[in-house]
C-alpha cells in the first residue's frame, strides 16, 4: 500500500474516453514540502508521561490477566490510576509525585516479574520499561532519581530522536531544539507534479518522525520515484531540503536537478557581513593551498573530514600559521583573538564547484521565476491538513500513520481528477477501559472520568 499512489494522465483522444494510467511519462517538474502531524495521543508533561505509562501497563494487564493485579492494587492505586492523568505543568507536590510514581512503576514491574508475567508482556509493559529508563536513574546509593537536562554522572535526558513521548505510540517524537513549531508526532512530506497543462498529482508521500530533518528525506523520495518511473527533471524544494551532498547525489544517480536555496555560508565573518569570509580566500585544489586576501599561503591542508551531520558536506581544512597571522594588519578581520591563526574549511572540489554554480544561478531572474512555482505546494499542504484532517493522526504507530497519509493522497488525486468533495466522519463515544472495569468489578473506588458519561 505504501508504494501505491494513483498517477494518471489525461487521455488526448477526441472521443473523451476515461482517464488511463500513464505507461510512459515525460520528466517535467515536481515540488515537495512538509507539514507537522500531531500523533493520536495527548500532550503530556514528563510526570504525566510516567504516570500514564503506569496506568497503560495496568490497563494492559487488566485486559489480559486481571488476576495478576490481585495483591498489588488497592484503593490508593485506584485513585491514582483509575482515570487518565491530568496534572498540568504545575502539579502540587511534584517531587513527591515523581518519586511515588517511579516507585509504583518499579513495584508493578517487579510484581509482574515475580509472577512470570513479564515474559509475555505486551507493548504497554515494554513502553513502561523504556520510559522508566529514560526518566529515572539509580544513584550511587541505589536510590531512584529523576533525570534532568544536566548530565550529572551520565544521567541526562535521552536525545529527542529517541525520547518516548507517549506509552500509546512509542514512535512519536518531540523536536526540542531548532524548530519554530514544536509538536509531538510526525512529519508528512508531500511531492506533487506542477505542470501547467494538467492537474497536479501527488506522486509520493513520506512519513517521518518529527525529529527527522527535511534534508534527510530527499534521497528516499528520489529512490521511490525512480522505482515507480516518476522521476522529475527538476525538483523544487525549500531551503530545509537542500544540501550539497544530496544535490550532487540526485544529479549523479537520478539525473534530477534539485532547485532550492542553499544554506548560507556558516563562517562568522559571513554571518556578520564583516571581515574576510571563506569566499574571499583563493583555493587551489591542485597545489592543495589556500591564499588569503593579504597573499599569505596556507601551511597545512588536511582532509576531507566527514562531518557529524549526514546532510553536511565533508570538509577540507587549510591552516595558516600564527607567524603569518600575528603581524597581519587585517588580522582582526580574520580571527577573533590575538593568538588565533586563520583556519579555512571548505568542501571537496566537485561539491565546491557545484556550490558556486548553484549560488550564481539562483541570482538570475530566470531561476527566480522558475522557482516561484514551488510555493504552490503549500496550498496542497493546506488541502491535506484542513480538507482531509491530516494534521491529526487517526491511528497510532508510524506505519499506520503512513498508510493514512498514502490513502489521503490517493483521495486527493481522485478528487482532483474527478471533482469529488471530501467526506466527513463523526467521532465515536469513549467506552470504559479494562482497568476501570477491573476496579469496578472489585468495588475499588476510583475517580470518575470527565470525558466519558457514567464512567
Amino acid at each position: 500500500m505504501a508504494e501505491v499512489l494513483i498517477v494518471w494522465e489525461s487521455s488526448t483522444q477526441a472521443d473523451g474516453s476515461a482517464l488511463r494510467p500513464s505507461a510512459s511519462r515525460t520528466r517535467t517538474t515536481q515540488r515537495t514540502d512538509s507539514t507537522h502531524v500531531l500523533a493520536a495521543v495527548r500532550d503530556l508533561t514528563r510526570l504525566e508521561l510516567v504516570t500514564e505509562a503506569v496506568r497503560a501497563a495496568l490497563e494492559e494487564v487488566a485486559g489480559v490477566s486481571p488476576h495478576l493485579l490481585d495483591g498489588l492494587v488497592d484503593e490508593g492505586w485506584g485513585l491514582r490510576y483509575g482515570r487518565p492523568v491530568h496534572l498540568g505543568k504545575n502539579p502540587t507536590k511534584p517531587v513527591t509525585r515523581i518519586l511515588a510514581t517511579g516507585n509504583d512503576a518499579v513495584r508493578l514491574l517487579e510484581h509482574l516479574h515475580r509472577f512470570g508475567a513479564d515474559r509475555m508482556s505486551g507493548p504497554r509493559i515494554q513502553a513502561l520499561r523504556q520510559i522508566m529508563v529514560q526518566n529515572y536513574h539509580r544513584d550511587a546509593a541505589g536510590h531512584l532519581r529523576w533525570r534532568t537536562a544536566e548530565k550529572e554522572g551520565g544521567a541526562g535526558l535521552p536525545p529527542s530522536s529517541r525520547a518516548i513521548v507517549s506509552p500509546y505510540d512509542t514512535s512519536a517524537r518531540y523536536p526540542r531544539h531548532g524548530h519554530i513549531i514544536s509538536w509531538k508526532g510526525f512529519a508528512a512530506h508531500l511531492t506533487e507534479t506542477c505542470a501547467s497543462d494538467g492537474p497536479n498529482v501527488i506522486t509520493d508521500v513520506a512519513t517521518t518522525a518529527a525529529t527527522t530533518h527535511d534534508s534527510q528525506v530527499l534521497p528516499g523520495v528520489h529512490t521511490r520515484l525512480a522505482r515507480r518511473g516518476l522521476l522529475p527533471a527538476e525538483h523544487l524544494v525549500d531551503a530545509g531540503y537542500t544540501s550539497l551532498p544530496h544535490l550532487e547525489q540526485a544529479a549523479r544517480e537520478h539525473q534530477v536537478t534539485v532547485s532550492g536555496p542553499l544554506k548560507s555560508n556558516p563562517t562568522r565573518q559571513h554571518r556578520r557581513n564583516e571581515g574576510f569570509a571563506r569566499d574571499d580566500f583563493h583555493i587551489d585544489y591542485d597545489k592543495q593551498q589556500v591564499t588569503c586576501p593579504q597573499g599569505q599561503v596556507s601551511a597545512g591542508w588536511h582532509g576531507p573530514y566527514p562531518t557529524s551531520s549526514p546532510t553536511a558536506a565533508p570538509l577540507i581544512v587549510a591552516r595558516l600559521t600564527k607567524s603569518q597571522c600575528r603581524p597581519c594588519p587585517t588580522r582582526t578581520q580574520c580571527t577573533s583573538t590575538a593568538d588565533d591563526a586563520r583556519t579555512v574549511g571548505f568542501p571537496p572540489r566537485e561539491l565546491r564547484d557545484l556550490e558556486l554554480r548553484v549560488r550564481a544561478e539562483q541570482q538570475t531572474p530566470e531561476w527566480k521565476t522558475r522557482y516561484a512555482v514551488r510555493s504552490g505546494v503549500e496550498s496542497t499542504v493546506n488541502e491535506f491538513a484542513h480538507g482531509h484532517g491530516m494534521r491529526r493522526c487517526r491511528y497510532r504507530g508510524q506505519g499506520k500513520v503512513h498508510v493514512q497519509h498514502v490513502l489521503t493522497a490517493i483521495a486527493v488525486n481522485i478528487e482532483r481528477l474527478s471533482g469529488l468533495p471530501p467526506a466527513e466522519e463523526a467521532p465515536t463515544p469513549r467506552r470504559p477501559t479494562a482497568f476501570q472495569n477491573y476496579l469496578d468489578q472489585r468495588e475499588i473506588p476510583r475517580l470518575k472520568s470527565w470525558r466519558t458519561l457514567g464512567t
